[in-house]
């Protein structure tokens, strides 16, 4: 409604001078046609200026005495021409009004007080603060409908105008603007805003809204020639990612929900012998605190569980303490690979076993990244006969990106998993001891599963284990080949 009217009234007046008056005249809502005007101004249907205007009003305390009466005058009114005794004076007026008003009385010298009663020392006064203040509410419904302003110059023109016969003291002092009484007239400004409204370079008495989306509808329909697309705001930020919480049974360092695999522990040695202090030392403050980019796990973290020695469920352990070995002396790129017996607690089914071999590659230089890392991994399975690889963002403790590696299995008919990767976390190399621009690019992979995806093999138990018919490369024509 707001805005058919302000748009349809721009059509045949150049300017709407006052958003107050014009929502007046129109019976509509002051605050719908400010949000109209800000929506129209922001399509540049109008042009909009801020109108800002002050006021000075009267309390619900000067209302109050501008209906009844001044203080004073209440409790003059209240005194009959034969007196009265001040406990009977006191009944007859309210007690907020008695204190100050029967004061101001005795100091105008309306009433005096004897011994036994209280009577009037004149017969009639004029309640020259009702009439200022009628007269002051009077200008503020008649000026300023919408609050626009009387200022305080204003108020002290209409009191001298009105009583020329008080000087300016006495005028402040008939209202009372004292550090005591100031609170019937409010001199808190009552801040108005409002536009003025004018037509701007795209206006039409129509909005005619602009569509977010090509539809189906759209295109059916033929509405497409006619439509408007609302422009795309590229500076626009989106919504911020929301980060992933930790499960609450994954903050204990000891919880086995935190365990990556299940491992087989060590009953003797049970502890490891030896760790560098100062490297154990920041791996702590990390865990604990975080550091490095991290914002670590916030848990007290137990030198104990740390200690516990386990078979290795993967051979990041071993680059890890290669690492570590490279840190201690100045940085030199370098790079590592290994074949090496892992274990797992799983249950053994065709494509798992409880112990196998894993296969570990990682690079160390300045600058490397994750692009780096899929050539080297396209190169890398390619001399092993497979050149169809997928990659799948994963997670990784101690890698970020990471990503698991998937080979086509013609014998399963499917993508198969073949090795996982990523790219060292700041977090693990930096306690280390390596430069700040120093990055690690790692994968790793059994050595039994590609073997089954070269040679056709599809259960792990044939090829790996008690089970291996030691015949099997008779048998396979492709083992054959694989040899020749």
């Amino acid at each position: 409604m707001a805005e058919d009217a302000i748009l349809l009234y721009l059509e045949k007046s150049e300017e709407i001078p006052d958003s107050g008056i014009f929502a007046s005249e129109f019976g509509i809502d002051h605050e719908e046609v400010i949000n109209v005007t800000k929506s129209l101004n922001g399509y540049g249907l109008v042009l909009a200026q801020d109108i800002k205007k002050e006021n000075w009003v009267l309390t619900e305390e000067g209302k109050l005495y501008a209906a009844a009466g001044s203080p004073e005058m209440q409790v003059f009114s209240a005194i009959p021409p034969e007196g009265i005794s001040p406990d009977e004076l006191q009944k007859k007026v309210d007690p907020s009004v008695f204190k100050i008003g029967f004061s101001q009385a005795m100091k105008n010298k309306w009433v005096e007080r004897g011994k036994q009663s209280v009577s009037r020392k004149v017969q009639h006064v004029d309640d020259k603060v009702k009439d200022l203040l009628t007269q002051i509410q009077a200008e503020e419904v008649r000026r300023c409908p919408f609050l626009f302003g009387i200022l305080i110059a204003d108020i002290v023109h209409v009191m001298r105008s009105r009583f020329s016969c008080l000087g300016t003291s006495n005028i402040f002092q008939c209202c009372y603007l004292n550090s005591k009484r100031c609170s019937l007239i409010n001199l808190l400004l009552e801040t108005w805003k409002g536009y003025s409204i004018c037509k701007g370079p795209n206006y039409a008495p129509k909005r005619k809204k602009a569509a977010t989306d090509l539809t189906r509808e759209h295109l059916q329909s033929g509405g497409w020639k006619d439509l408007e697309l609302k422009e795309y705001n590229f500076n626009a930020k989106g919504l911020p990612p929301e980060g992933g919480h930790l499960h609450p049974l994954l903050k204990p360092q000891q919880h086995p929900a935190r365990d990556s695999h299940d491992t087989f522990f060590l009953k003797e040695p049970s502890t490891t012998q030896w760790l560098p202090e100062d490297y154990v030392e920041r791996v702590k403050c990390v865990h604990e605190s975080g550091g490095y980019g991290s914002r670590g796990y916030g848990y007290d973290w137990k030198r104990e569980e740390a200690n516990k020695n386990l078979l290795r469920t993967h051979t990041t352990a071993v680059s890890s303490r290669m690492l570590y070995k490279l840190a201690q002396k100045p940085f030199a790129p370098q790079k590592y690979f290994s074949i090496d017996r892992v274990f797992r607690n799983e249950a053994v089914d065709r494509t798992h076993l409880a112990e196998f071999h894993q296969i570990e590659g990682l690079i160390c230089d300045r600058g490397l990244t994750l692009g780096d890392l899929i050539g080297v991994l396209h190169d890398f399975f390619s001399r092993l006969g497979m050149t169809k690889l997928r990659f799948k963002p994963a997670y990784n403790p101690y890698t970020e990106p990471s990503m698991e590696i998937f080979s086509y299995h013609e014998g399963f008919g499917k993508w198969v998993e073949i090795g996982n990767s990523g790219m060292f976390r700041p977090e693990m190399l930096l306690p280390m001891g390596l430069p700040d621009d120093v990055r690690v690019v790692a994968w790793g992979l059994s050595l039994e599963r590609p073997t089954m995806i070269l040679y056709g093999i599809d259960n792990i138990r044939d090829l790996f284990g008690h089970k291996v018919d030691l015949g099997l490369m008779k048998k396979n024509p492709i083992c054959r080949i694989g040899l020749e």
